[in-house]
């Protein structure tokens, strides 16, 4: 079921400020532009490496559900990870007959594709994304 793993999703008070620090410390070249996702509350910004993306995720106000994790941790720091899956509605179905939490409906993503998210307690304390793989992406 599990399929490539697509991007790490790190919050931070600031891009800006986070894509400094993959540029100027790790080097990073292909960094993308940021853009809002005003109906999960949040900016994001796609850093690519060679065998998957940093997803950097700032919080668009105080209603935005990466708010509540920078309280936690004002620095910022993994968010979620996530991985392809061939069909979200399949996955979230085998996901919830096994047992785990799956946290609201399937919902368009970052990547213009469909996505769920786990809850961390299902997943041994990681917030898993799982998002359908894009239609044309042979990876």
């Amino acid at each position: 079921m599990i399929g490539r793993l697509n991007h790490v999703g790190i919050a931070t008070p600031s891009i800006e400020g986070a894509i400094a620090v993959y540029r100027d410390l790790l080097g990073a070249t292909v960094i993308r532009e940021p853009f809002d996702l005003p109906a999960q509350g949040v900016r994001v910004c796609f850093i690519d490496t060679p065998n998957s993306q940093i997803e950097l995720i700032e919080p668009l106000g105080e209603a935005s559900p990466v708010h509540a994790f920078l309280k936690k941790f004002p620095q910022g720091g993994q968010h979620h990870v996530c991985f392809e899956v061939p069909d979200i509605h399949a996955a979230a179905a085998d996901m919830a007959a096994k047992g785990a939490t799956v946290l609201g409906q399937p919902r368009i993503g970052a990547h213009g594709t469909p996505v769920i998210f786990v809850h961390p307690k299902s997943m041994g304390g990681v917030l898993v994304e799982l998002m359908e793989t894009p239609k044309g992406d042979h990876h």
